[in-house]
Formats: C-alpha cells, structure tokens, sequence
C-alpha cells in the first residue's frame, strides 16, 4: 500500500553496520547523494561511525540503531527500533546492504508492506548450511543487486536461479570521476603524497594500496618484485601501518630475505587516494581470492594508471586485458612478474594512449553517477508498484 510519502517526496531507508571507511560505506553516501538530489528524502540507519557527518552533509537523515550485531538474541530490540523509524519516517523503500541488517530490517519492512531491495558486496560462498542460511536471507528482499557479475554467478551457483534471477540486478560500483582526474589533482598535493611516503622522482614505484590482511596478495607482490628485471623499482604498500604491527614486521622481513631491502616501502593509507595513486606508475591488485569487485582498480584506471591483477572475481570486469591493463594468471609470481614488467616497460607514448583509454572506460561503465543512476532504477521501479 502507497504511503503519502511516495506520492510526493519518496523515502528511501539504507541500512548497514556502520559508517566506517570502506567500499559498503562509500557506496551508502553516494547513494544517499543521489537520492537527496532527485528530491526525495534519503534516510541512513546504522551503528554509526566515521562517515556519520559526509551523511548529514549531503541531506541525509542519520539514525544509531546497533544494526551490527551477529548475535540472534539481540536481533528482537533492533528490529523495534527500527520499525518505529520506519513508521515515523513514513518509509517507502528499505535499502539492506549487509546480512545482519537484513535479518533485523527486512522482517520489520515486510511487516509494514514496505518494498525491499538489498545489494550482495561479498562473495557470498556459505562454509556450512548455517552459514547458507544466513547469507540467503540477503535474497529475500523485492530486489536484489550484485556488484559484479562474478557476485552475481556465485549467488546463481550457491543458491540456483529459481526465485532470484528475475529479480536480481548487476550494478557495478562507481568510481568519482570528479575526484579521481588526474586533470584535478595539483602538483602541490602530489609533492605532498610524494613527500609523506618518502618516495623518489627517478624511480618507477609499484603501488598496492590495501588493507593489512594476507588475501590482499602482498607477499606474492613481494616475490614478484623479485623476479623484475628492473632492479630499482620500488613496491609502495599503502595501508600496511594502519593494521597489525606483527604483519607490517613479516613483511619487512619477507623484503630483507628476498634481498630487496628498501626497494619495499610501507607506509600508512592516504587521506587523498587521487594524488597518491598519481605517483604510480603501475598499481598492483594481486588478491590471492577473488575481490567481488576491487574498487581500488577503477580508482586508479580513473587516474590513467595501469593495473595488473589476477585473472579471477570483478578484476576480470574492470580490466580490459592489454588495453587498460594486465591479467596474470591466478597465484603465479611468475605470471605476475611477467605482467607488472610489461606495465613497466610502457613508453611515454603507450603510457598516454592507456590513460586516454582507461578514463573513457571508467566514464561509459564505471563512473559513480551511472552506478547512483542505475541504483535509483531499482527504487522507481518498486515505487511504481
């Protein structure tokens, strides 16, 4: 049934965790962006966190409900609170980005006769038939979106098409085409990016910016570096010093055993991502398991810088092997190598040509205004229901 709401100014609810950096949470502000600038009333519900003030910024309506929690037993009260602010905001639309939101939110919106949609960010493979249960309950909403179409095969493969694949949509994540150009960025902030990672003008630099965690393929980034035949390129690992000590330490490690000494710099996340990114000359996204997507590799293809990663999950989408970067084969230092050596080698010339063809790519598919376009198309289409 209609709410008053949806025939005047639609209310669109977005549930998540919380408001910390991240992929989820980047993806919930631009949305909201979106949502305030289409004239209707964007509405965000979490546990709150970093990006709490971005929201409020952009006109949204936040709301601290501790949405976070795994633990079924605490499920009852949050799901209360957040069925009295879906009756008070006079919600049209309930947004789930992650599971356990989803088993707090869409009960409550399901009891009102709220429509549902949630987005699948993960790679969503159950371990056990617990784990099965958890997950599907992302496939019970109205709509159903999947980052990448490799979400999308993993959902069809662990829980068949039947009920789900009439209602799912891919919709990859948008890069900021305004933020991430190169043609935006001034000297003056990449001296500063230069100068804060400590790294030199006459050296080619290899760049992973990740988090500190072992999947993310940086010790297999270090072997590769090894086998280079340019012996003074140096591998930039940004985010390492934010994470645990022990494993910054492992890695240092990893370097002096592999006799690359200071060849391997690691330093902490940049709070400006586009003139970091400025100062690579390749940058390396070598996940040892599949990324859904990998937002890193439309940020730096936005840039105009070459990627290389493994043949496998969303990089194979955002990629276009040998024009705007390189696929190595899953796990191979050697194929790695070979491909981070390639990027390397590029002359001023090729290096021009695949910065032309990476931004057009990341205009005519992955920009941020198609992905909010695209996410919004999903909501009309329920509000005409």
């Amino acid at each position: 049934m209609a709410t008053r709401s949806s025939i005047t100014k639609p209310v669109i609810v977005q549930i998540l965790p919380a408001l910390n950096r991240g992929g989820v949470e980047r993806g919930t502000v631009e949305v909201a962006d979106a949502i305030v600038k289409n004239g209707w009333k964007s509405v965000v519900i979490s546990n709150g966190g970093l990006l709490t003030s971005q929201l409020k910024r952009v006109g949204a309506t936040v709301y601290e409900v501790p949405v976070h929690r795994k633990n079924p037993f605490l499920w009852g009260s949050a799901r209360r609170q957040v069925k009295r602010i879906l009756q008070q905001e006079g919600a049209d639309i309930v947004h789930v980005r992650s599971r356990a939101p989803a088993w707090i939110a869409l009960p409550a919106a399901n009891s009102l006769g709220i429509a549902t949609v949630s987005t699948v960010h993960s790679k969503f493979a159950p371990a056990n038939i617990f784990k099965k249960i958890y997950n599907g309950k992302m496939l019970k909403a109205d709509r159903v979106i999947a980052i990448s179409h490799f979400v999308e095969n993993e959902i069809f493969t662990h829980y068949g098409k039947s009920g789900v694949a009439e209602k799912l949509s891919v919709i990859h994540r948008g890069v900021d085409l305004g933020m991430f150009d190169p043609k935006a960025v001034n000297q003056q902030r990449i001296i500063a990016e230069a100068d804060r990672l400590g790294l030199p003008d006459d050296k080619s630099i290899i760049m992973l910016p990740a988090r500190a965690t072992s999947w993310k393929g940086h010790e297999i980034l270090i072997q590769a570096l090894a086998q280079l035949s340019d012996k003074d390129a140096i591998l930039m690992l940004l985010g390492i010093e934010d994470g645990p000590p022990a494993y910054a330490e492992k890695l240092r490690t990893m370097a002096v055993r592999y006799g690359l000494g200071g060849r391997v710099r690691i330093g902490a996340g940049s709070r400006d991502m586009p003139a970091a990114l400025m100062l690579a000359d390749v940058v390396a996204m070598p996940s040892i398991k599949p990324e859904p997507f990998g937002r890193v590799a439309i940020e730096a293809l936005a840039m105009g810088r070459p990627v290389v990663a493994f043949r496998h999950g969303g990089a194979v989408e955002s990629i276009d092997e040998g024009r705007t970067g390189w696929l190595a084969d899953p796990l191979s230092v050697d194929s790695l190598a070979e491909a981070l050596q390639t990027a390397l080698s590029l002359t001023p010339r090729k290096r021009r040509a695949l910065a032309k063809d990476a931004r057009q790519q990341m205009t005519d598919q992955f920009s941020k205004d198609m992905m909010c376009e695209r996410t919004l198309a999903v909501y009309k289409s329920l509000l005409k229901k």
